[in-house]
C-alpha cells in the first residue's frame, strides 16, 4: 500500500515537471525506482526547459562551492606556510643578513660598470635590500639615488607612484631622478590600474670599494657552496 502511494506521489510530482533526482530525494527512494515509476510521463517543452535551467544553475552552484573550498584551502596553506616561516626566522644575525643580501644582489643587482644598483617591483624585496645596504655597508640615505620605471599610461599618477616608493624606501623625493616612462602600444586600462607602481631602481652614489666588496662576497658565497657540495656523499 505504501509503495502504491509513493508511486502515485512520484507520478504527480513528475507531471508537475519535478526532476527524477528531486522526486527520489523527496520520497526517500532510489533514483532508479523513481525513474522506473515515471518513465512513461512525457514532459512539456516548458517543463524540460525549466529542468535544463535548474541543472545549469545546480552545476554552476556546485562549481562555485568547489572553487570557494579550493580558495579557502589555499589561503589556509599560505597562512600555515607564513607561520612556519616566521617561526623559523624570528631574527637574523648580521652574518645571515649579509649572506641573504649577497644572494639577492647576485640575482637582482648590477654586476657591470662598477655600479651598486638593483631594480625590482616587489616592495618587500626593496625594503630588504635597502636594509642590507644600510646595515652591512653603512650606506647613509643621502648616498642613495632612485629611479621609478612605469608605463606611459601611468604618467598622470607619477607623483603618487613616487610618493609610494619614497615611503617604502624611506628615501626623500629630492633624491629621485626623472621617472623612466615606458612607451606601450596597449592602451587597455586594467582593474588594478591604481595599484600598479612599476619598478624601483636604487643606486649608491660613488660606491667605490663597495662594488669590489660585493663582487668578492658573491664569489666567496659561490665558493662556499661549491665546497659544501663537494663534501656531500
Amino acid at each position: 500500500m505504501a509503495k502504491s502511494l509513493e508511486r502515485i506521489k512520484a507520478r504527480q510530482l513528475r507531471e508537475k515537471g519535478t526532476s527524477v533526482a528531486q522526486i527520489a530525494k523527496s520520497l526517500k527512494i532510489s533514483k532508479s525506482t523513481a525513474s522506473l515509476w515515471v518513465r512513461d510521463i512525457i514532459l512539456s517543452v516548458e517543463q524540460l526547459e525549466k529542468l535544463r535551467q535548474q541543472n545549469i544553475i545546480g552545476g554552476e552552484r556546485g562549481r562555485l562551492i568547489g572553487a570557494f573550498k579550493q580558495k579557502n584551502d589555499r589561503l589556509k596553506r599560505i597562512e600555515e606556510g607564513i607561520k612556519k616561516g616566521t617561526t623559523r626566522f624570528p631574527t637574523l644575525t648580521n652574518l645571515e643578513l649579509l649572506i641573504a643580501g649577497t644572494a639577492l644582489y647576485w640575482a637582482e643587482g648590477s654586476k657591470k660598470q662598477r655600479n651598486v644598483m638593483f631594480c625590482n617591483s616587489d616592495p618587500k624585496l626593496v625594503q630588504f635590500m635597502l636594509t642590507w645596504l644600510r646595515k652591512c655597508f653603512n650606506v647613509e640615505t643621502q648616498r642613495l639615488r632612485c629611479v621609478v620605471g612605469i608605463n606611459e599610461i601611468h604618467r598622470e599618477r607619477e607623483i603618487i607612484v613616487k610618493k609610494y616608493w619614497s615611503e617604502i624606501s624611506r628615501i626623500p623625493l629630492s633624491q629621485f631622478k626623472p621617472t623612466s616612462f615606458k612607451k606601450v602600444k596597449n592602451k587597455k586600462v586594467y582593474a588594478n590600474f591604481n595599484d600598479h607602481y612599476g619598478t624601483f631602481s636604487v643606486y649608491v652614489a660613488k660606491p667605490g670599494q663597495m662594488y669590489y666588496d660585493i663582487t668578492g662576497l658573491i664569489e666567496g658565497l659561490f665558493q662556499a657552496v661549491i665546497r659544501q657540495g663537494s663534501s656531500v656523499g
